[in-house]
């Protein structure tokens, strides 16, 4: 148990830090709410003038599709850990090299509080907007409805907390490229391209064409949004959800181990600058 302590106080700590930047989130909760009710009134508009019924979601499902995806965007690795980057550029990177603790799981821990602790709050309020707020005011149509039943919901909480190990394991592969690379330019602008059309952000996976839909539900950005929000719709459900949690395991899984066997190599050639 001693030798968990220092990764449970790194949590911790950048955890209650991210906690305190309100006005950020404040500002993110409103950005992502307005995306959110545009977005929802194109899909809307598409399925009222669609001359194909037969969708693999429904317009329901698809809105509150868009509500947990802009709930959840900061659990979507958009970019490296700015700390990381930030020691990559001054130099600091050096302590955490002589730090007692396991660098890759010192930088992994730190990534999944810095990513949670911004999600939690912006989540709260846009489930209080869109799913409270709004059938309050009428129009329950474009709300965001809760799962359908308590399995559902269960299968989405494993799926949550896969995607966001699935992320902050992807986060790696960028900050090692950002440690090798000794900059953050490149890859921060490379991620986000992939992340957002990969992940079902910008349009839910399940209305892409029937032909490529086992590419895209197999692909590693898939579980970084699509696969638990199909989850909690119930666009996912017994043996596909089963085959969707698999699927984020296995990504993950192959992250870490690339993250591992790639740390040793880029720190064993890294070139320390700043001072």
């Amino acid at each position: 148990m001693n030798s968990l302590r220092p990764y449970v106080a790194a949590f911790v700590a950048r955890f209650k830090t991210m906690l305190q930047y309100r006005a950020a989130a404040l500002a993110g909760f409103t950005t992502q709410c307005w995306w959110g009710g545009l977005k929802v009134m194109v899909f809307a508009a598409f399925y009222g003038h669609s001359t194909h019924p037969h969708a693999s979601m429904t317009l329901a499902q698809v809105i509150t599709y868009t509500w947990v995806g802009q709930a959840l965007l900061t659990l979507q690795p958009w970019g490296g850990d700015p700390e990381v980057a930030a020691a990559v550029r001054t130099g600091g990177v050096s302590y955490d090299r002589l730090r007692p603790v396991d660098t890759y799981t010192w930088w992994f821990i730190r990534a999944t509080a810095w990513m949670t602790a911004r999600a939690v709050p912006r989540a709260a309020l846009m489930f209080a907007a869109a799913a409270v707020l709004l059938p309050w005011a009428g129009l329950d149509a474009w709300a965001w409805r809760a799962p359908a039943d308590a399995t559902q919901a269960g299968l989405f909480a494993i799926s949550l907390l896969l995607m966001i190990l699935l992320g902050a394991a992807f986060t790696m592969l960028i900050n090692l490229c950002i440690t090798a690379t000794l900059t953050d330019r490149g890859i921060n602008t490379l991620a986000p391209a992939l992340v957002i059309l990969f992940s079902g952000n910008l349009i839910p996976l399940g209305l892409f064409p029937d032909g490529v839909q086992p590419l895209l539900i197999a692909q590693p950005f898939a579980g970084m949004l699509d696969i638990p929000t199909r989850i909690y719709i119930g666009a996912l459900s017994g043996g596909a959800a089963w085959g969707g949690l698999a699927l984020q395991a296995f990504w993950t899984l192959v992250f870490v181990i690339l993250g591992r066997k790639g740390i040793d190599s880029v720190m064993a050639r890294l070139e320390v600058q700043g001072g």
